[in-house]
């Protein structure tokens, strides 16, 4: 390398050393800070709060709006998560239960939201990860909802159905399913394991490139990465985290049928979350069985100015061909057309229960 360009590579690797030193301070700075704030709440007897959802989605919005780059919106994002998790950890490290194995889609979602200083704890089931939080082995609860492929998840909602957790923020994740093996080629592969919703998103790419191979359903991605790891001829659908974490090998990369694949998922806890100024409330209602009845329990919010977002029945565990309806509306329920259209809802459902409010995912 010419002594010019080493001279002014030199002088910019001093600024970067200097901005770095910076950085650093600041960052320390930051963390003294979040420090004091616990110290505040435990003066007021708030020492258990020391998650705020809401607090956190005002810091990202406010820090993508002053963004001006190069650094992407979504890089910055990701800078500020991991700072604020690092910081609220010298509070009190975070619990959260998830579905494991470690290297799913669900463990990527719990540190999208929740950043790498929590504590993350894989359960087996959907019931596990509920049964955790429910008990306090664990603060929070990360359980994915809907698939823009392949539906909701029938299992979490007829759980939040029963549970006293509460939804205090979504996690919005786009999904690239990736073929791997130990094999080398396409032709060795006889099996394809995956979790069920995995396969149906894969369904044509499969039908076309592995014909010939048998499709096994299991409980989880990073399951399927498990057992493709120790069986030949053998190959699972997951994420690239599962491949890093098991050692295979990509046969294949995006391989789901929909370019636009995205899951999301609730983060559930035990507090209420206060408004954030972008925010959502999920709820579940029932209409007395009588012609009309639905469009009675939806017309609270029109009348309210309330936009809804999500509409998905659900048949009632308790009576044969009865219904329950999930709904997600914009605002938060202290919101004032929000707790005008509750108000009347609650007089005119034959169930009605709020899950939560929680701010709108910053992608």
């Amino acid at each position: 390398m010419s002594e010019p360009l080493e001279r002014e590579l030199a002088g910019v690797r001093d600024e970067i050393d200097a901005i770095d030193g910076q950085l650093l301070e600041l960052l320390n700075r930051r963390a003294r800070c979040a420090q004091r704030v616990g110290e505040i709440k435990a003066r007021h007897g708030q020492w258990e709060i020391v998650y705020r959802p809401e607090r956190e989605a005002q810091v990202l919005r406010r820090i993508k709006e002053k963004n001006a780059g190069p650094l992407s919106d979504g890089s910055v994002s990701c800078l500020f998560r991991e700072v604020m998790s690092a910081c609220l950890s010298l509070e009190r490290p975070l619990s959260v239960a998830f579905l494991g194995p470690l290297g799913t889609f669900s463990e990527s979602a719990a540190t999208k939201h929740f950043g790498h200083a929590a504590q993350l704890f894989p359960q087996a089931s959907i019931d596990d990860i509920f049964r955790e939080v429910d008990a306090g082995r664990a603060d929070f609860a990360v359980v994915p909802v809907e698939n823009s492929t392949e539906g909701a998840i029938g299992r979490t909602l007829d759980l939040l159905m029963a549970s006293p957790l509460k939804v205090c923020g979504e996690v919005v994740l786009r999904i690239h399913q990736h073929l791997m093996s130990r094999e080398t080629a396409l032709e060795s592969i006889t099996k394809v394991y995956s979790h069920a919703q995995s396969l149906a998103q894969c369904h044509g790419w499969l039908s076309r490139s592995l014909p010939n191979a048998r499709r096994v359903p299991v409980g989880s991605n990073a399951q399927a990465a498990q057992l493709a790891a120790s069986e030949a001829g053998t190959a699972a659908l997951a994420g690239e985290a599962a491949a890093e974490r098991y050692g295979l090998s990509i046969l294949a990369r995006e391989v789901e049928d929909e370019p636009n694949n995205t899951t999301r998922f609730f983060a559930l806890g035990h507090q209420e979350t206060g408004p954030s100024g972008d925010d959502k409330t999920s709820l579940i209602m029932s209409a007395p069985n009588r012609t009309g009845s639905l469009c009675e329990l939806l017309a609270p919010f029109s009348d309210a100015g309330v936009s809804m977002t999500r509409l998905e029945s659900r048949p009632a565990r308790h009576t044969l061909w009865e219904y329950v309806f999930y709904v997600d509306v914009e605002g938060h329920r202290d919101d004032p057309g929000v707790a005008r259209a509750l108000t009347e809802l609650a007089r005119r459902a034959a169930y009605l229960k709020v899950l939560g409010s929680y701010p709108v995912a910053v992608y």
